[in-house]
């Protein structure tokens, strides 16, 4: 069988231990890498856990099982599929983070894998989402370790949430918001889905919204079913005020009824603000507009989900 190995590195302008401490928090990685949809930590030990990631390989969505151990004196994790994801065989790694000086690091990113069956074509398929995904894991680990430090960031990415009471079940608001092949029939802020779900668990959904203003955008999520209680997306079409968006939708039992909610975390794009909303506007401004925004579709989708939930009850 044959083995390949490959190596990618960026130099950050940051000390090594806030680099290593971002790399070491699995469940923040699909706010800071674009490939990954969503991470959940399903062991946990001293210095060794096990992971399920959810994101993308050379745009197709995949999902995979790892087991990652930690080192913070050396400030090297390295980490082994359990389960890979076809036509990947074998696929492990380390990451290496080498202090410079007080205030800069080198990360070396490092690989091997194997294909399924040794075959050519996988293997260059394989080779492209490595050396796709490393480049853009590493580009967004050092505009993130860097933004970290600057006064703006927290202003800039921001959270909140949004929940109705359910005089229903929770499971049956959780199937109105999993079957989103529906919307069009079931929303009327939706104009237009195109849904897939070609493993279990593992959704692509692109989406016309229509705004409050009477415009449509088009949107595109990948969303993980957890259970019958959580669904967790990624947006990677994104509205020209965002730079990312995140967001969890929530189902729970609450005494004779249920709560329905949906998280959101969004980062705003500054560059579009003015363009947006006119040369007065603030980053104050933008997050009001986007939470507004958000509030109102996430609001309506968990109404008509309440109303249908307590139909069926």
């Amino acid at each position: 069988m044959t083995t390949r190995e490959v190596e990618h590195e960026i130099t950050i302008n940051a000390p090594a231990t806030a680099v290593y401490r971002l790399l070491a928090e699995v469940t923040n990685w699909p706010r800071i890498f674009p490939p990954t949809i969503y991470v959940d930590r399903e062991e946990s030990g001293a210095n060794e856990e096990r992971i399920r990631i959810w994101a993308t390989a050379n745009g197709e969505p995949k999902t995979w099982t790892s087991r990652r151990v930690l080192d913070p004196e050396a400030l090297r994790i390295g980490f082994r599929q359990e389960v890979p994801a076809p036509p990947v065989a074998a696929m492990g790694g380390t990451w290496i983070v080498e202090p410079l000086d007080q205030g800069a690091s080198r990360v070396r990113l490092l690989h091997d894998y194997r294909a399924v069956d040794d075959d050519p074509h996988d293997l260059l398929w394989i080779e492209r989402a490595v050396d796709r995904n490393s480049t853009s894991e590493l580009a967004a680990l050092k505009e993130n370790v860097e933004r970290a430090h600057a006064a703006e960031t927290q202003e800039l990415t921001f959270s909140f949430t949004d929940t109705v009471r359910i005089e229903g079940s929770a499971k049956d608001a959780f199937a109105f918001v999993n079957e989103a092949a529906r919307w069009t029939e079931r929303l009327p802020h939706v104009a237009r889905v195109r849904f897939s779900e070609d493993t279990p668990g593992l959704q692509e959904l692109e989406m016309d919204t229509r705004a409050k203003d009477g415009s449509t955008h088009t949107t595109k999520s990948y969303r993980v079913v957890l259970g019958h209680h959580r669904i967790a997306y990624k947006q990677v079409t994104l509205p020209a005020l965002m730079t990312l968006h995140t967001g969890l939708w929530i189902f729970e039992e609450s005494g004779d009824g249920a709560t329905a909610s949906s998280q959101h975390t969004v980062t705003l794009n500054t560059d579009n603000i003015a363009k947006i909303l006119g040369p007065e506007a603030t980053v104050a401004d933008a997050r009001a507009y986007v939470q507004s925004a958000l509030s109102t579709n996430s609001l309506a989708t968990l109404g008509h989900a309440k109303e249908y939930a307590e139909r069926k009850s």
